[in-house]
């Protein structure tokens, strides 16, 4: 038997044997309008414990334990994957810029780890993405799609990597475009 329905019975029975110590006069006739008991479906987001009817479920460990207070957080930018510096952009086109770049630390970055513009034009990109979730050693793929703008011109976008408490680290990574009609 599966652990989530397991929890369900055990919960129905302790509440079965609560109720069952109340002497009434009138017995318990549960209303027709109830909804029908659905089984619950568990979805697990690495950053909140689930919780079932006040009873917190702890989560299954995905990255080793590592005391995070005395990493050192670092990225090193190894490559561009798509779109090489001075590219041709047409005006208004989508550009998918991937980056390769590690986890050259000994911090395993989480959902607190963060991307952001730092400089140049924003290209039409949001302002800060989240950094993926990558261990302490490997290597990630980045990506970012940006805006060809509508002047012609040379365009550069610079980003960095910033920790949970919001300081800087690591190599800036860039895309420089070459807009045209």
């Amino acid at each position: 038997m599966s652990t989530p329905k397991l929890l369900i019975i055990l919960l129905a029975l302790t509440a079965t044997s609560a109720c069952s110590s109340i002497s009434t006069a009138t017995p318990f006739i549960p209303p027709t309008n109830q909804a029908p008991l659905i089984e619950p479906t568990f979805i697990f987001i690495p950053t909140q414990a689930a919780t079932v009817q006040n009873i917190e479920i702890p989560l299954p460990t995905i990255l080793p334990t590592v005391d995070q207070s005395n990493c050192v957080n670092n990225l090193t930018f190894v490559e561009d994957i798509t779109i090489p510096d001075n590219s041709f952009a047409s005006f208004g086109t989508s550009i998918d810029k991937q980056w390769l770049i590690e986890n050259s630390g000994t911090c395993n970055w989480n959902s607190g780890y963060r991307l952001r513009h730092t400089g140049g034009a924003v290209l039409g990109a949001p302002e800060e993405v989240v950094l993926f979730p990558a261990r302490s050693g490997t290597q990630v793929t980045l990506q970012i799609t940006f805006t060809a703008p509508f002047e012609e011109g040379v365009y550069e976008s610079a980003w960095q990597a910033f920790d949970p408490n919001g300081l800087p680290f690591g190599d800036p990574i860039y895309i420089r475009i070459l807009a045209t009609p």
